[in-house]
């Protein structure tokens, strides 16, 4: 079986190069209106070349997949603002997406927590589907919508998982087909375990992306080994696409649900062996806090182990 795998938003590694440079709305509201456009065109080419050196950077590492900042668009969805961040750079955006298709590589977004379907609001809703219209538009732009992923939780529980959930399958339906085609949903840390995100992943048939750190934070009462095949299972509609799991580890036994530095390659070992049991091709999303540092340097460790061998810069084989 083979793992390839990729990192989140910046490569610290790079000097300047964050994708990720914002503009506040207390300091738009300061400018006048040519300034404000201006602003807002100047800080969104300047992330939008940042993600394209992030883009060459995994390229010269073999580093095939990568998630993409949610904050490339500065004020994108603020409601007294949303502007058009499409036609502005359409060659820009189309560069990102030839490079990405050019080199097959697996590209994503993950829009923050308070993108969720399981509030009593309508407006937390509505705001939900403005924030997954914009993580859209901007891989439609690219040309890679097809074969990407929008990847979120499934909510809070507000004192009643079972009605949380019921309204998270009512309010999706505001969610346009063309985007929940490419949603995923991830078990947490606090809330929805593995076994409770898999039934909502079968019933919307909506692949599940298996965080392991947050798994092992918030357990479920069936056993991972009884889980897998299904979880695994959710991903046979996307055909061409590999099932995908979040890969890190414990800051420390105090702060269990905090993300460490480094990906510890014996807190992921017992994962790593069910999945060679299973024989399942993955592809490792690292969400630690060093980045491609981090990422890189869990391929070169586990390459260091019998049984793992290293096939390219961002990908490992275990026999």
């Amino acid at each position: 079986m083979r793992i390839r795998f990729g990192y989140v938003s910046h490569a610290i590694s790079l000097w300047d190069a964050s994708p990720a440079k914002t503009l506040t709305f207390a300091r738009y509201q300061q400018l006048n209106s040519e300034e404000r456009a201006d602003k807002l065109r100047e800080i969104t080419k300047q992330n939008l070349n940042h993600t394209l050196r992030m883009l060459h950077y995994n390229v010269a590492h073999e580093l095939e997949l990568y998630r993409f900042s949610s904050s490339i668009v500065p004020l994108a969805t603020h409601p007294e603002v949303r502007w058009d961040f499409v036609a502005p750079f359409r060659s820009e955006w189309r560069e990102i997406g030839d490079l990405v298709k050019e080199h097959n590589l697996r590209v994503s977004f993950h829009p923050n927590q308070f993108t969720l379907f399981t509030s009593p609001k309508p407006q937390i809703t509505e705001n939900a589907v403005i924030d997954m219209t914009y993580h859209f538009q901007m891989l439609d732009a690219m040309g890679v919508a097809a074969k990407s992923l929008i990847n979120i939780h499934i909510g809070g529980a507000y004192g009643d998982k079972q009605q949380a959930l019921s309204r998270f399958h009512q309010n999706l339906k505001a969610l346009p087909a063309h985007i929940k085609n490419i949603m995923t949903l991830e078990n947490d840390d606090k809330t929805y375990t593995a076994e409770e995100t898999l039934a909502v992943c079968e019933e919307e048939t909506i692949p599940f992306v298996f965080d392991y750190h947050h798994h092992m934070a918030n357990p479920c009462a069936k056993p991972l080994e009884e889980l897998i095949s299904s979880i695994f299972q959710t991903w046979s509609h996307r055909p061409s696409l590999l099932p995908k799991v979040h890969i890190s580890s414990p800051k420390s036994e105090k702060e269990f649900r905090s993300h460490a530095d480094f990906v510890d390659p014996e807190f992921i070992m017992p994962f790593l062996k069910l999945l060679k049991e299973a024989g399942q091709d993955v592809d490792f999303m690292i969400e630690a806090k060093a980045k491609d540092q981090a990422c890189l340097k869990l391929v070169e460790d586990l390459s260091k182990i019998r049984g793992f061998k290293r096939i390219s810069g961002g990908a490992l084989e275990i026999k």
